[in-house]
């Protein structure tokens, strides 16, 4: 679904955003020279090859190809639709978008993800008033009062508080006339079994999730006793996807950028108690296990230098499970983990009031490595027996196959054995059966499905070679060099291009460079395939020095190479004629035809 507005309109909202300020809130970067680097957000690296350049603000990942605009790199890091970035970029500067041009269904389509994400606001503002200005809400205020939570904490995580009744909510939504659907779609209410709907929440301290950019994305909320669930939290939505959130990233950012370190709990409160002490650093998971996503988006938000993140978290089964799964992660983002081990009874929120910052951040100064602490626990679970090695190996060998480094896997297959007390080739021949088999190798990191259900990308250097090289250069040359613009259609080069894709970027580059309020980023709004705008973005970044007799260089070239071309093909059809290889020229004839075909 297209947004309908001006080219003017989508110019003016380009003008106004800066590119590196939108992309900075996600990924760290780093001025080099006079563009900005950072590791790419959008597949696995070490080294740095994620360019963003303000003067012409467009995006390049030297290592996987992606490319583009602000507005595509938000299409594919939020996972929203063109329509959707353009108002997120809109709504971040102030613009005002027309409606005009746009049929009653596409205004709908259009204004959903705007319409739900101000309900949702609404919605924080009515359970924070309940909770700091209502007499509904003097249990709650006491309530998180003993739980040692300021007044500064509690306004600055807008928490709230919706009292017992199934529709609480509902009569101030239909107060306000906002639709009961648009509140189901946003997971503030759910449908009855017969006919109408009844709050989602009820009775419970409430916690707006907020992502990166600062909008309300969804709810999550605890009951004040014993009641089952203890916590709740709203269902996925157009707005809200778990596995790509964290709670409280929106505020410790800048605290992970600064610090190149990061503590991550698993609840709400424990949260809120890091952040009132001081560890500002710290985000939660939202009922979910940590996801490659989840430490992606971490690792490019805690920058590209030597980076920590804490695990801190119960030491149950689960705990320990959801932990062997995030080793590989962890090291494919450069990121070294380590587990916080808090005294038993003790959760963040106890320990911190107990005992203060100071001697937390102690005991995570001496945290042992994620890996060590894994086998720890394996070996204390099993013993030393010769059955409890074996069940050690065995639960312990899935982890190390998932290790893409063959360096990292070694020393910790080495770290094993003397934990162990075992050969180290038993170890290896171990995990290499686990690696070997079919399930195993589906689920390597290298190879698994860690980016919108797709591997690993291809970079420029690994695409298909393109028809002819000069092809690829007069493109590039228009781009890094208007002016040769008029002597290409003058000559008009674009109609002996063999390569159909290349000849409609280049008469796109031509016809969009022409108009005044085009700049080489908004061509990239004008380009639906993907390869291309790769290409395009490649061309773009590049500063290559176009004179005017180099310019007529290379076309002079493209003539010469083009003439002997058509040379050779007649010379091969004169001989295939006289050989009688009557199939060979159908071929060459076909191609023949198409050449001219193409300059018609």
């Amino acid at each position: 679904m297209a947004l309908h507005i001006s080219d003017d309109m989508l110019a003016e909202i380009r003008n106004a955003a800066d590119i590196v300020e939108m992309i900075s809130a996600r990924v760290y970067l780093k001025k080099a020279g006079k563009d900005f680097v950072g590791l790419c957000p959008f597949h696995s690296e070490k080294t740095p090859s994620f360019t963003v350049s303000q003067g012409k603000q467009i995006f390049y990942c030297f290592g996987c190809g992606a490319g583009g605009n602000i507005f595509n790199f938000l299409m594919r890091y939020d996972g929203v639709s063109f329509p959707e970035a353009v108002q997120a970029v809109a709504r971040h500067y102030g613009i005002s978008l027309p409606e005009k041009n746009m049929s009653p269904e596409q205004k709908k389509q259009a204004s959903e993800r705007e319409h739900l994400l101000a309900l949702n606001h609404r919605v924080m503002q009515f359970y924070k008033n309940i909770l700091l200005k209502d007499s509904r809400g003097q249990g709650a205020r006491q309530y998180l009062k003993q739980r040692g939570m300021d007044r500064q904490i509690i306004e600055r995580f807008n928490l709230g508080y919706v009292p017992e009744g199934w529709d609480n909510l509902i009569r101030f939504l239909r107060k306000s006339r906002v639709s009961m659907e648009m509140a189901e779609k946003a997971g503030l209410i759910a449908p009855k079994k017969q006919k109408g709907y009844y709050d989602r929440f009820r009775n419970r301290i409430i916690f707006p999730i907020v992502d990166i950019s600062g909008q309300v994305i969804a709810f999550g909320g605890r009951v004040m006793d014993d009641s089952k669930p203890k916590y709740l939290n709203s269902p996925e939505t157009p707005v809200y996807h778990k596995g790509r959130t964290l709670y409280g990233i929106h505020e410790a950012r800048e605290q992970c950028r600064s610090r190149g370190c990061v503590f991550i709990v698993e609840g709400y409160f424990d949260l809120l108690v890091m952040h009132q002490h001081g560890l500002k650093n710290t985000v939660a998971t939202l009922g979910t296990a940590l996801t490659r996503d989840h430490i992606r988006r971490l690792s490019r938000a805690a920058g590209s230098g030597d980076k920590k993140a804490y695990l801190v978290f119960d030491s149950d089964e689960a705990g320990i499970n959801a932990a062997k799964r995030t080793i590989g992660a962890f090291l494919e983002e450069s990121m070294e983990a380590a587990v916080v081990l808090l005294p038993e009874g003790h959760d963040p929120d106890s320990y911190l009031f107990e005992h203060g910052p100071e001697a937390f951040d102690r005991l995570a100064q001496g945290a042992p490595s994620l890996f060590e602490f894994l086998i720890e626990n394996t070996i204390a679970a099993h013993g030393k027996s010769v059955e409890g090695k074996v069940r050690v190996m065995g639960e312990i060998a899935p982890v190390l196959a998932e290790i893409s480094d063959p360096v990292a896997r070694s020393l910790y297959t080495r770290h094993l054995t003397e934990s162990l007390g075992v050969d180290e080739s038993a170890v290896l021949e171990k995990v290499r059966e686990t690696r070997d088999k079919p399930s195993a190798r589906s689920k390597r990191p290298g190879e698994s499905k860690l980016s919108e259900g797709k591997g690993p990308e291809k970079g420029p250097a690994a695409r298909e070679p393109l028809q002819d090289r000069l092809e690829v250069q007069v493109v590039a040359m228009m781009i890094q060099n208007p002016e040769s613009i008029a002597e290409v259609e003058e000559r008009n080069i674009l109609d002996y291009f063999e390569d159909p894709g290349l000849q409609a970027l280049g008469k796109l580059v031509s016809r969009q460079l022409k108009q005044e309020q085009a700049g080489v980023s908004g061509m990239l709004n004008h380009v639906e395939d993907e390869q291309q705008r790769r290409l395009l973005a490649s061309f773009m970044m590049e500063d290559a020095c176009w004179g005017r007799e180099s310019c007529a260089l290379l076309l002079s070239q493209f003539v010469q190479c083009k003439q002997r071309r058509k040379n050779d093909l007649l010379e091969q059809i004169r001989a295939a004629e006289q050989s009688n290889d009557n199939e060979l020229l159908t071929k060459l004839l076909s191609k023949k035809q198409k050449q001219a075909a193409g300059r018609r």
